[in-house]
């Protein structure tokens, strides 16, 4: 058999002899539901959460799309009533990175807690792979309001057995606290990252997106 002829056979055909073909990574969609943190407000677009999330993967070698499904000011309830519409059939996998705005204005923990076990819920009925991203609640809402807000996410990935990044800024912390001054980091309103704010929240959270990655090619 000449090169050419054996260049030319299907896959089928490869098989039958008894050669093997070399995988091909599939690209993997995933969808990071969240607020304006993912969003990216206020920041030029490449700049934002999933630009950056999605650069930091490709320079890893992951075929990844990540879809931005951050809307500025949405709640978990807000999350909860277009999850199901946002899930559309080609996402293989969803990042849930909601919480902050619960937070600002004082909605009641196990509102919060419903929102968000409704929203993996959802995503158990697809059978699709969860990260699960935290928030930590501020010590001025009291002890009870932080240890029950704080609870939510752990809880929630070990019933749902999902995928957990404690907190959305991990990756500003240092020695586990927030610096006293966060202004190399953070936008005027002390709430928004900027651009270098994001790259290290993202250093920070890459690895775990990585995990979810592979979920979804299992």
């Amino acid at each position: 058999m000449t090169y050419g002829a054996f260049a030319r056979l299907s896959k089928t055909a490869l098989v039958l002899l008894g050669l093997t073909v070399p995988a091909q990574a599939e690209g993997v969609d995933i969808l990071a539901l969240g607020d304006s943190l993912t969003q990216g407000y206020g920041l030029a677009e490449q700049e934002g959460f999933v630009p950056q999330m999605r650069a930091w993967l490709e320079a890893r070698g992951h075929e990844v799309r990540l879809v931005n499904g951050g809307v500025s000011g949405d709640t978990t309830a807000g999350g909860l009533s277009r999850v199901a519409w946002s899930l559309s059939p080609e996402i293989d996998a969803m990042i849930v990175a909601l919480g902050g705005n619960d937070l600002l204005r004082g909605i009641p923990p196990e509102t919060s807690r419903a929102n968000l076990e409704g929203i993996l819920q959802e995503a158990e009925t697809r059978n699709l792979p969860v990260l699960l991203v935290g928030m930590t609640a501020p010590g001025n809402y009291g002890t009870e309001f932080k240890q029950s807000f704080d609870a939510i996410y752990p809880d929630l990935a070990q019933a749902h057995d999902t995928l957990l990044f404690e907190d959305f800024f991990e990756g500003l912390r240092v020695e586990g606290a927030m610096p006293a001054d966060m202004s190399a980091v953070m936008q005027p309103d002390n709430i928004h990252p900027n651009a270098e704010g994001v790259a290290q929240i993202v250093e920070a959270m890459g690895p775990a997106v990585e995990a979810l990655i592979a979920q979804a090619q299992e």
